[in-house]
């Protein structure tokens, strides 16, 4: 059958959880024998979120092909299973880019070029490359009903459900039910205004999904249905809840996909969420609890390190062990010391650019490496723990990373020049090199060494994570560090690259270039995450009763 779309749109205040009813309507459909796949259309004018810090945006999710992506990618890939591209995620940034750069090559054969026709014919371009091959696509569109910047992506949209048919083209517009304590009332005066904003530029929604923090009576959902021209029974609510992993059993238990399934005439197979109701199950039930100190330098905005917290959870639906996530801020410990972190099970140090809270992060490890306590080190996670290793067991007085000095005299951590991608595509790299899209992005293949904790962990002899960094260890140096008791436990396919490390005669000291979170998932969760929460049981110990 030829693509059907479903497009989610958001209306009155951002953060309602769009990307998440996004993913979990997919991962139902998907659950229903469906070929899903899913987009991002973002209307900022960043060519993609690469570039943009994490205070702003929160966290960049890197793809298998190397994009970097919005971060609801990552609920995508966390609730249905398929691996989003480089085609899945595009903003007003890439499109406006895409036209200019068509326009200068005399494309448009002297057109006066436009908003409409042009723009919104190249978001309906990328919209059709993205679905290709699915039976159903949902794209959720970024920002809220009335924002300026949206405008074209509304406009595309809209346009594509005249082209294709009200019987191929879905609308679900989630908006905010808030609950007035004074009153005691829910009130949906701001959801009639931001379908009227949506129907002011041509679109009327099929379905209302209203975020509340109480269940919305008939009388409620009567009156949302007669000012917003939407069946009763296509009006549902999207509650709080304690894990995001219950969504998908809520919106099915109120009928939406039944709903989604009757107005798009789709023939599939009823709904089995068997999967998602065992990942409740060992959520609920843990048989042990671990303090986790994640010590980075973007805590004040914990959407940072979203992939990063959400594998810690999917590691204690497998493990059954209640992961408590204790964030510290590297600068904290810069100033004040370690002793913040004497009552933690294990300590995972995450990545990040720039040398603001780098030497609270190498304390940090210093104080994992001494007291035994089980370490985990992503990205920059791993440079530091090979920066203090170079100072304090190897005699390499103030090594460092070129990244944070220049003219260290032991650069143990320095810039990468030239690498191979998953597909064996050369890339190189130099100081005058745009800083978006130019670091060693995605998939790479990774050589675990025989006998080594890495290779124990993965059961396997090659590896493929994700990668988002431009720096690496200093091979004229390892030597060095490897004699003084530093365990090189993988390489890259070539060789040429350190990827994983380890510390001999440490309970459990890992650290990694690349990004696990990435690839983990609820239903399958990821190994080396599992053996950190098991290491950390074991250290800590403490059982629930």
């Amino acid at each position: 059958m030829s693509t059907k779309y479903i497009f989610i749109t958001g209306g009155v205040v951002s953060s309602l959880g769009k990307g998440i009813v996004s993913a979990s309507l997919a991962s139902i459909l998907e659950s229903r024998g469906l070929n899903i796949t899913m987009l991002k259309l973002d209307p900022y004018i960043n060519v993609d979120p690469g570039t943009m810090s994490p205070f702003q945006h929160g966290e960049v999710f890197v793809t298998n092909d190397g994009a970097e992506t919005d971060l609801d990618l990552g609920h995508y890939e966390r609730f249905i299973r398929i691996q989003l591209g480089k085609e899945n995620n595009f903003t007003a940034g890439r499109v406006y880019k895409n036209v200019i750069e068509r326009e200068r090559l005399g494309k448009y054969l002297g057109d006066t070029v436009q908003v409409i026709p042009h723009i919104t014919n190249e978001i309906k371009r990328l919209t059709h490359i993205g679905a290709k091959g699915a039976d159903v696509t949902l794209v959720e569109i970024g920002g809220t009903a009335g924002d300026i910047e949206s405008l074209p992506f509304m406009e595309a949209i809209r346009q594509m459900s005249l082209e294709l048919g009200r019987d191929n083209v879905l609308f679900i517009h989630l908006t905010l039910l808030p609950y007035i304590k004074v009153v005691g009332e829910l009130k949906t005066k701001p959801t009639q205004h931001s379908v009227k904003e949506l129907r002011g530029i041509g679109i009327q929604p099929d379905i209302l999904i209203c975020r509340s923090e109480y269940p919305m009576s008939d009388i409620e959902r009567a009156k949302i249905a007669l000012f917003t021209n939407v069946s009763q029974d296509s009006v549902f609510t999207s509650l709080d809840v304690d894990t995001i992993y219950k969504v998908p059993r809520a919106l099915h238990e109120q009928g939406l996909d039944n709903v989604v399934v009757k107005k798009l005439s789709l023939n599939c197979n009823p709904t089995d969420l068997c999967e998602w109701d065992n990942v409740i199950k060992r959520l609920q039930h843990p048989k042990s609890s671990v303090d986790i100190a994640m010590v980075g330098k973007y805590i004040d905005l914990t959407e940072s390190y979203k992939s990063l917290s959400e594998a810690l959870i999917h590691a204690s639906i497998h493990t059954q062990t209640k992961v408590n996530i204790h964030y510290f801020d590297s600068e904290k410990i810069e100033e004040n010391g370690t002793d913040c972190l004497s009552e933690m099970s294990a300590i995972l140090v995450p990545g990040g650019f720039g040398n603001r809270g780098v030497e609270g992060k190498i304390a940090t490890v210093k104080f994992a490496r001494e007291n035994n306590v089980p370490y985990l080190g992503i990205c920059l996670g791993m440079q530091v723990a090979v920066i203090e290793c170079a100072r304090n067991m190897a005699n390499m007085i103030n090594a460092n990373s070129t990244e944070f000095n220049k003219k260290t005299a032991y650069p143990v951590i320095h810039l990468i020049t030239k690498w191979k991608d998953v597909d064996g595509y050369k890339h190189s790299l130099n100081k005058d090199s745009y800083l978006g899209g130019t670091m060693r992005l995605g998939g790479q293949k990774c050589v675990l060494v025989e006998g080594t904790n890495s290779q124990e962990i993965y059961s396997k002899s090659v590896i493929i994570e994700r990668h988002r960094h431009r720096y690496e260890v200093n091979n004229l140096l390892i030597k060095q560090l490897e004699v003084a008791g530093l365990i090189v436990s993988g390489r890259s396919i070539d060789g040429t690259l350190i990827e994983m490390i380890e510390i001999r005669d440490h309970p459990w000291f890992v650290a990694c270039q690349f990004h696990p979170e990435f690839t983990s998932n609820p239903r399958d969760g990821h190994p080396l995450f599992e053996s950190f929460i098991k290491a950390s049981n074991k250290a800590n110990n403490l059982i629930l009763f």
